[in-house]
């Protein structure tokens, strides 16, 4: 026999080769797909972090309050005392420095905001911790994303 397609005793046909631009086309979309999931698995994360900074900082403030005195001498935590806190948690994955925490006073029973001092900050007020954080977000063929992760947490001011 003899024709474009028959060669030394075995056929070859038309669609040789298809497998392999197959494969091609659809591992691309594939690993796309793999490596997209891996970089919203990392946003979750990088929000669990930020969950639990905003938790040991409301934490950190609701047991160091207006009446908190260690050995005679006065323990209330200021703002940038919690912001140190939570910056020094050492979080896996989280750059640090790129956190910022803003912590805010309610007074009890009104519920009014202010800030830290006789009538504010006493046992029985409410600290609300709040942390952002930039997150990078980084997706094949897709530019650079900086999402803004932010969480907070409430608690009551016990000493």
């Amino acid at each position: 026999m003899s024709g474009p397609w028959y060669r030394q005793g075995s056929l070859m046909y038309e669609d040789a080769g298809a497998a392999t631009l197959e494969f091609a086309l659809t591992s691309v979309v594939l690993f796309m797909s793999v490596f997209g999931i891996m970089g919203f698995s990392l946003e979750v994360f990088a929000y669990h972090q930020v969950a639990e900074a905003a938790r040991e900082g409301t934490r950190y403030a609701m047991v160091r309050g207006n009446k908190c005195v260690i050995d005679g001498t006065s323990c209330t935590a200021t703002a940038e005392e919690i912001q140190s806190y939570v910056q020094g948690l050492a979080l896996p994955g989280i750059n640090a420095s790129s956190l910022m925490v803003n912590t805010s006073y309610s007074a009890y029973p009104t519920g009014s905001s202010c800030t830290p001092n006789a009538n504010c900050a006493n046992p029985g007020d409410l600290v609300t911790v709040q942390v952002t954080y930039p997150a990078p977000l980084d997706l094949p063929f897709v530019p650079h994303i900086t999402l803004m992760t932010s969480a907070s947490s409430s608690m009551v001011i016990s000493q």
